[in-house]
């Protein structure tokens, strides 16, 4: 992975559970992981819409590269940093990229 295509800054998110001895797991909220540089980019055409439970959702497909990094699932979320902060849904990946240089993700911005 090249250091100069790098330049967007994101924060990996894990869902976190707590368990409740009367009702058992229970959830939590989301919690950071990690923050690293990465390489986001939407992916065209850049907006597809459709109707859920009668609304109108736009849904904004994004492939995000970043170096290498163990533990990093389809369970887990991606929030974009800088001018554009978006909170991010992984819907495919990570794809390992060459010898563990770097994984690409495939993930999906929701508006309504």
């Amino acid at each position: 992975m090249r250091a100069g295509k790098l330049r967007d800054r994101i924060t990996i998110q894990a869902h976190q559970e707590t368990n409740d001895p009367i009702y058992g797991p229970q959830p939590a909220g989301w919690v950071d992981v990690a923050t690293v540089w990465a390489e986001v980019q939407d992916v065209l055409p850049s907006k597809q819409e459709s109707i859920r439970e009668g609304m109108a959702v736009a849904t904004n497909r994004t492939r995000i590269r970043m170096r290498y990094r163990a533990g990093v699932t389809s369970a887990m979320r991606i929030v974009e940093l800088g001018g554009m902060q978006r909170t991010l849904q992984i819907v495919g990946g990570p794809a390992v990229l060459g010898n563990r240089e770097g994984i690409e993700l495939l993930c999906e911005g929701y508006s309504v």
